[in-house]
């Protein structure tokens, strides 16, 4: 008889990063600066690797791909974080949050295996360059991402239909400032073992498969740099991995301090930061570490912006 007295949830209520009214407005322009930039940086990847004639090697297929994923999980968070700064009532609806779950759980799944694959690609380009060219062909890189979309995909939808098939009632303010799986679950007023397991099963598996392949990846890199007799040659081997390598140590390392701290010192305000970095700081410092980091890219983006000039110029 008490169950039938339940009252079942159709929106929640996103706490957000801060209950300070005076923050709101400062926050809002810090966020809206990061998504920003982040969507220029993204897309100027993308751009630029598009169009640039000499970036059709593989490392830049998968940095295309990897741009797109960035802009993809920024904006499955940032435009309704920016609206609920801005909004007195700070509410999400049922169905919007489950798409919010699925496209933040297929994204974040697509960049780790993205990430993976472009460890692989250092692997074969540095320790097997002869073979580099006929292993990572073109057919191979587009079969690789359309596994990675096709596979994160699956498990996004897995999961959110999970998340979403244990029942909600009564209270529906998720302590985050987007649907994430655990603040949600939370909230359920059901058994949500089997949820909790698949969400725990599934990034077990990811992260220390893909970890797997990028450490193993660079220990025979390394190796093989080691081997290469000159200092010059060592540096530019070398050289093509930095940008790949900052990009990695970034986000595992946000993803490690967020899971394997000890759970005396687990918050969820720390939480919120570890979140805020690698849902939008992250996709915001990827464009600018392959920019910065990698002479090729920034010698394409100097072309695009003297012959944007130029025509610019002549139509003047």
């Amino acid at each position: 008889m008490a169950e039938k007295n339940l009252s079942y949830v159709t929106e929640f209520v996103l706490s957000g990063i801060s209950n300070h009214p005076e923050w709101q407005i400062p926050l809002f322009l810090v966020f809206l600066i990061i998504y920003l930039i982040t969507a220029i940086g993204n897309l100027g990847i993308i751009t630029i690797t598009n169009i640039d004639s000499r970036l059709k090697a593989p490392m830049y297929f998968f940095l295309r791909h990897l741009a797109f994923i960035n802009l993809g999980n920024s904006t499955a968070i940032a435009p309704k974080m920016l609206v609920n700064f801005l909004a007195g009532n700070k509410t999400i609806s049922y169905y919007e949050c489950a798409t919010q779950i699925g496209c933040f759980s297929t994204l974040i799944i697509a960049e780790i295996f993205m990430l993976a694959t472009m460890a692989y690609d250092r692997y074969m380009a540095i320790c097997k360059p002869l073979l580099y060219r006929v292993i990572i062909s073109r057919g191979t890189c587009t079969l690789l991402v359309i596994l990675i979309y096709t596979y994160s995909f699956t498990e996004g939808v897995i999961v959110s239909t999970h998340v979403f098939s244990v029942s909600y009632c009564s209270s529906n303010t998720i302590n985050h400032f987007y649907c994430d799986h655990f603040p949600l679950l939370a909230l359920s007023c059901s058994d949500t073992h089997i949820p909790d397991t698949i969400i725990f099963a599934f990034s077990g598996s990811n992260l220390i498969f893909t970890l797997t392949v990028v450490l193993v990846s660079y220990f025979f890199i390394i190796l093989a740099i080691v081997r290469i007799h000159s200092s010059e040659g060592r540096w530019k081997a070398f050289s093509t991995c930095t940008s790949h390598l900052t990009a990695v140590t970034v986000f595992y390392g946000t993803l490690f301090f967020m899971y394997l701290q000890p759970q005396g010192s687990h918050s969820l305000d720390t939480d919120k930061m570890a979140s805020v970095f690698y849902t939008l700081v992250i996709p915001m410092l990827n464009p600018l570490i392959y920019s910065l980091k990698n002479k090729e890219v920034k010698g394409a983006l100097k072309r695009l912006l003297t012959n944007s000039y130029q025509s610019f110029k002549i139509r003047m």
